[in-house]
């Protein structure tokens, strides 16, 4: 009976140090899920003097992620295109894109209860007009 127990219990050992390890490691990348989506800035970008034509951006911290098509026409950003958007509970953010174009600027207000996607959207459609 004693022979039984000591795999038993190095199994129990074995099993909690790694839950342990797996739930320290998710603790870190949510910590720096968290820093990227604080860290993201908004360039001063004048839309007017990009090219005419179709940009594609794309912006990714871990969570959410996204990619958009942009088109520029007459100095304006006509259409965004999400092409995709990884996110948790952030669809309510893809509006973010209509406000961008009403606005003709990129650091609109984010989209209440989805506020970090609407930062990780915008950031794609200025990853896409600083390519011109």
């Amino acid at each position: 009976m004693h022979k039984i127990k000591r795999p038993i219990i190095f199994i129990l050992i074995s099993a909690a140090i790694i839950g342990i390890l797996a739930f320290a490691c998710y603790l870190n990348d949510v910590s720096n899920y968290k820093k990227a989506v604080a860290d993201i800035t908004y360039a001063d970008i004048d839309i007017a003097n990009i090219p005419d034509g179709v940009y594609d951006g794309a912006y990714d911290v871990g969570y959410i992620s996204a990619k958009v098509e942009v088109l520029i026409n007459n100095g304006t950003i006509e259409k965004i295109n999400l092409i995709e958007h990884k996110n948790e509970k952030g669809s309510a953010a893809e509006v973010i894109t209509d406000n961008i174009i009403q606005e003709q600027k990129i650091d609109v207000d984010a989209i209440s209860g989805a506020t970090n996607s609407s930062r990780v959207i915008k950031k794609a459609v200025e990853n896409a007009l600083i390519q011109k």
